[in-house]
């Protein structure tokens, strides 16, 4: 797919791209040179034009739109959609989770936050989800005034409903309204002699305080807004946004686009705009632009129809809207400055890195792809490997790929395992499977000679050739294979400093590869280890099973377990705690 685009007259528009009288771009003379074919799809309405569009683009990604790239995984604060809500920190603010706030740009600063809320009011701390009936006994943070109990069904709704209508207020920026009431129940308790809550109350409404004086007020008004700029150059195209609520900066994020060299910023604005809020949790009631956009009426229906509520889209010509996007700008500038240097480094880096590894294991070229394996099992169980990629020295994660491994033996054999993954990898490239394709300049094995050996017997048995060498932690040593006239093969050792940019490149490849495969291990291990057993205890369902791994944490730690604490997980009899221990014991 080429280009994604929408029109009410589709011949016209269709027409416009191959009239012989129209002055095109180039970027659109590019395209028009490469179209084979034209596909439609009608819709509606103008608005449900542009919803497609949107998700057309993201799934597709085609070449010839402006495409927002956004690499980096903001964190939120959420409030979940439970009976008794937590409020948590999330990267993954996806629907249905709750109500969510931010982005934020300080993971720290959004973890201090968090600490402050659970400070000054009684969240549910523990990361458990509760019905509010009596599950278990109350722990020291009920104990310690942190938490209302709802575990042990000692909390109220309504209490607790107004402890999140206020820490809502909070995070939507009317701090003041949330003091006013803390210093209201301060005087009341004071008035009544209850001086040690009177003294707490004084302590969190301080603590609250600090915090306000540390944001900044940029909007008098108090209104909830975002306010956007573009910086467009050569180099590419930064947005900016500064995220506004009640009148303060709570938040800012940077964006590149990718396409856009030769597009106008009126075109930039209005493409990231419809990208980036069909995707944000929230929906303010302003947002500034610093350009006019053609479709600025129908995307502004878009944005209320998103909200539920009234969206004005404007384009301030002075007074404090004009103000906050001219400093919006000058962050922009600075964060296309700042990227334009990071790509500088990296690409000197890669060159050298690259370089230093082609010369020092003596390959053809510049390895500019290259694949990392490694293995991951504790004694034979729950086996697998993982292949990670590295592209021109700098991740390229769409790319990962991971195995479970069907080879099993009654001891753990990591030679025959690494065997079997590159066997698999390589077969599935001369199959012709685009996952697997195309070869890498270089192959990394996470090991020594030994596992070197077990992949270079997979690569040979398949007639390939594709470069290989082992990395060992000790010394951090490159093994490099040297052909023998017999068959067998010698390893060469290369040093190179711990700090030489080629080593570091391997390392780093090394250890994602560790950490790829140590992630899914961890992730059949647990499916087996809190799944298959339990399930196939006769009487136990999924409401039991998750009671019996809330309270004891684990299989292992349900088999230790006597008869009796066993049936003392709410819902259980004495005789299914008997069967229970009976079955685990044969397992």
């Amino acid at each position: 797919m080429l280009y994604v685009g929408k029109a009410v007259n589709l011949a016209n528009r269709v027409r416009s791209y191959f009239h012989k009288s129209t002055n095109h771009s180039t970027r659109i003379a590019r395209m028009v040179f490469r179209v084979a074919d034209v596909e439609w799809m009608v819709v509606g309405s103008e608005l449900e034009a542009l919803v497609l569009e949107c998700n057309l683009i993201k799934q597709h990604r085609p070449p010839y739109n402006v495409r927002l790239r956004d690499d980096k995984s903001y964190p939120y604060i959420a409030i979940t959609k439970e009976n008794f809500p937590r409020v948590i920190f999330t990267r993954n603010p996806r629907k249905g989770l709750g109500r969510t706030f931010g982005p934020y740009t300080n993971a720290w600063a959004v973890r201090e936050t968090l600490q402050l809320l659970h400070k000054v009011f009684p969240l549910i701390p523990c990361g458990k989800s509760w019905s509010g009936r009596e599950e278990q006994r109350p722990c020291l943070y009920y104990h310690m005034q942190q938490c209302l109990g709802p575990c042990a069904g000692l909390a109220n709704r309504s209490e607790y409903r107004d402890v999140i209508q206020k820490v809502e207020r909070f995070l939507q920026g009317k701090e003041a309204s949330v003091i006013e009431d803390l210093k209201s129940e301060m005087n009341q308790a004071a008035e009544e002699e209850e001086f040690e809550r009177a003294a707490v109350l004084r302590d969190k409404i301080g603590s609250l305080e600090r915090v306000m004086e540390r944001q900044r007020v940029l909007s008098e008004d108090r209104q909830d807004r975002d306010v956007l700029a573009v910086v467009k150059d050569d180099r590419g195209a930064a947005v900016q946004m500064l995220y506004i609520r009640g009148g303060r900066l709570i938040g800012q994020r940077q964006f590149m686009l990718d396409g856009t060299k030769e597009s106008s910023p009126s075109e930039a604005v209005q493409e990231f705009v419809k990208q980036y809020y069909s995707d944000s949790p929230e929906v303010p009631r302003e947002v500034l632009l610093p350009v006019e956009i053609e479709e600025r009426n129908i995307v502004q229906q878009w944005l209320r129809q998103r909200r539920g509520a009234a969206v004005n889209i404007e384009v301030p010509s002075g007074g404090e809207g004009m103000r906050l996007v001219d400093l919006a700008m000058q962050n922009a500038e600075q964060a296309l400055n700042t990227y334009s240097l990071e790509v500088e480094e990296a690409e000197a880096f890669a060159e050298q890195a690259l370089g230093q590894l082609a010369e020092a294991l003596e390959l053809p070229g510049p390895p500019m792809r290259i694949e990392g394996y490694d293995i991951s099992n504790i004694q034979g169980k729950a086996p697998v490997g993982s292949m990670v990629v590295a592209e021109n020295a700098q991740p390229a994660k769409s790319q990962y790929r991971r195995f479970a491994i069907k080879w099993h033996a009654e001891t753990p054999d990591d030679f025959a395992m690494m065997n079997e993954v590159l066997m698999r990898r390589l077969r599935r490239y001369l199959d012709g499977d685009p996952k697997f394709s195309p070869l890498p300049d270089l192959i990394m094995i996470d090991g020594g000679k030994g596992q070197l050996g077990a992949a270079l017997k997979a690569r040979d048995s398949l007639e390939l050739s594709v470069p290989m060498v082992g990395l060992a932690k000790r010394m951090e040593l490159i093994y490099v294979p040297v052909h023998q006239p017999n068959g067998d093969y010698l390893f060469r050792e290369v040093e190179l400093p711990l700090m030489a940019p080629g080593l570091l490149v391997l390392r780093r490849l090394r250890d994602e590869a560790h950490r790829f495969a140590l992630t899914f291990h961890r992730k059949i291990r647990d499916k087996r280890m809190q799944g298959s057993v339990l399930d196939e205890i006769p009487g136990i369902g999924p409401k039991r099973r998750r009671l019996l791994l809330r309270s004891f944490g684990s299989v292992e730690a349900i088999r230790r377990a006597t008869v009796d604490e066993i049936a003392a997980v709410p819902t259980l009899t004495k005789a299914q705690a008997e069967s229970i221990k009976s079955f685990l014991s044969e397992e």
